[in-house]
């Protein structure tokens, strides 16, 4: 068995395993996602990706150790607060990432990697990552779980990867956890004009506009034709993409050792 829960272990393993594995940390946010989705879409999706990925990898001989931290299921949302979030600032999500990841390296922990579903946190712990590298004798990696593909994925949509509420989140929670999918999932009324966040008037602009989450209703794309069979296949895509991530963030890490 190469999958570990830290909540699981004593603080020896935890020590041994520190040592030796890789620690992986998902975060995620408590946010809107329009009308049909949980506000735990984004953590929920990220636990689901990695759990695919270590299950993957402990059917593999010579499979890395993972030790898999609870998921932190805050993040920074302060863009969905017109309607519903529990949002940590920038600022205050960067410190608990910092105690975090330094808590992890005093605990003996060498090797951090960090899976994301939200995308209001991808900079910030990105940044995180960074730092910690500069101020500890460790390697760390990070990532958002839809940036990971390995190519071969018949059911993708690059207009609405990842989106928000949209066919894409919607496809993957009909797949994961269709309980908590309200349905029917009503069709998104057009709007125009396209919000500029989703919308750059030239191509490498990030652009935002106060209101536009509001005046879109909360959701990039129309969820609609959503379905759990696409779903499934992107989830376990995304899945074997993660598992071949950790495989090659293993090796490297460990020949830098």
């Amino acid at each position: 068995m190469s999958q570990l829960r830290l909540t699981e272990l004593t603080w020896r393993e935890v020590r041994r395993a520190g040592e030796e594995g890789i620690v992986l940390l998902p975060i995620g946010s408590q946010e809107q996602h329009a009308a049909h989705l949980p506000m735990g879409t984004d953590t929920l999706l990220a636990e689901e990706v990695v759990d695919r990925a270590l299950d993957l990898l402990d059917r593999e001989p010579g499979a890395p150790q993972v030790v898999r931290l609870p998921a932190l299921p805050f993040g920074h949302s302060p863009h969905h607060l017109f309607a519903a979030a529990v949002s940590l600032s920038a600022a205050t999500l960067g410190a608990v990432l910092d105690d975090v990841l330094d808590s992890l390296v005093t605990s003996g922990c060498r090797r951090i990697l960090v899976v994301n579903g939200h995308g209001g946190n991808d900079e910030i712990m990105r940044l995180a990552v960074k730092r910690l590298a500069l101020r500890a004798e460790v390697t760390a990696a990070a990532c958002s779980y839809w940036t990971l593909t390995t190519g071969e994925d018949p059911a993708g949509r690059p207009e609405v990867t990842p989106g928000h509420a949209g066919w894409f989140e919607t496809s993957l929670m009909l797949a994961a956890h269709p309980d908590l999918v309200r349905t029917p999932v009503p069709a998104r009324t057009p709007v125009e004009p396209p919000p500029l966040f989703d919308h750059p008037p030239h191509p490498g602009l990030t652009v935002e506009r106060h209101g536009e989450w509001e005046r879109v209703g909360g959701s990039t794309d129309d969820p609609s034709g959503a379905d759990a069979d696409r779903g499934r296949q992107l989830l376990d895509d995304r899945a074997r993409a993660l598992a071949h991530a950790i495989r090659a963030f293993d090796t490297a890490s460990r020949s830098a050792r």
